[in-house]
């Protein structure tokens, strides 16, 4: 697996905010709110302006309780339940996000399509995991910082996809309920170790949400970086040349 990319290095990680984006993020968003799109649904962009859809697969995986469905609302503009549930099966939603390519200007829609499965689930059937895995593009490691197992449990759950994937896979971990500071059980020293020896990105996210886009821009950007310099380098583009990845 090639190095990680600087953050900002390949997308415009603040385009959400600059005018010729507006355009784009328009339409994924109705009434300054995030529209929901359904599994066969995609933003219309008008014929003159031309737009690349790249489609992924995410699987989001941690221990029950740190946060994977209310993630997932986040990141698709739904409402975070109010009490946690197990996710009782596989829970698929789909998100689309703009990016501007930095070297060549080039812009891209991604289709992540996200899956999210309770633990107990896959505990109990034998053939969702199976699903889950098929054809993934990135893993979300997920902890919360009120959680410290959940914490502890990372290198156990990264060790198996590390050697099953073989590098093919973008792996990313997600710290959840980062503003509860006042039952926070991970220390910031303990997340700066865990980067030096596992050499992976930790993003992190808390529990208030506003309908803008702040919210979600600096994840779904790291993600789209990773996604995208990750399909580059498997198709031997030296330098990042896009031009020459293959779009779904």
């Amino acid at each position: 697996m090639s190095q990680n990319p600087a953050t900002g290095s390949v997308v415009v990680s603040d385009w959400h905010r600059c005018k010729d984006g507006k355009e784009y993020f328009n339409k994924i968003l109705h009434r300054k709110k995030r529209k929901i799109f359904g599994l066969l649904e995609s933003p219309v962009m008008p014929p003159h302006v031309a737009v690349d859809t790249v489609h992924y697969k995410i699987f989001l995986t941690g221990k029950s309780g740190v946060g994977k469905t209310a993630l997932a609302a986040r990141l698709t503009g739904r409402n975070i339940p109010n009490v946690h549930y197990e996710t009782t099966g596989v829970e698929t939603t789909v998100v689309f996000w703009p990016v501007k390519l930095r070297d060549s200007g080039r812009v891209l829609f991604l289709r992540l399509q996200l899956w999210d499965c309770g633990e107990n689930a896959l505990r109990r059937f034998d053939h969702l995991l199976p699903s889950c895995k098929e054809q993934v593009d990135a893993v979300l490691f997920l902890f919360s910082f009120t959680d410290r197992t959940s914490f502890d449990d990372l290198p156990n759950q990264i060790s198996k996809w590390t050697e099953e994937s073989a590098g093919r896979l973008v792996k990313l971990v997600v710290g959840t309920k980062f503003d509860l500071f006042m039952h926070c059980d991970v220390a910031q020293r303990d997340v700066r170790d865990f980067q030096e020896t596992w050499r992976l990105p930790v993003l992190r996210v808390g529990g208030e949400v506003s309908n803008g886009l702040d919210d979600v821009s600096p994840l779904l950007n790291c993600l789209a970086e990773q996604l995208w310099h990750h399909d580059c380098v498997t198709a031997g583009s030296v330098g990042l040349q896009q031009e020459t990845v293959t779009l779904l």
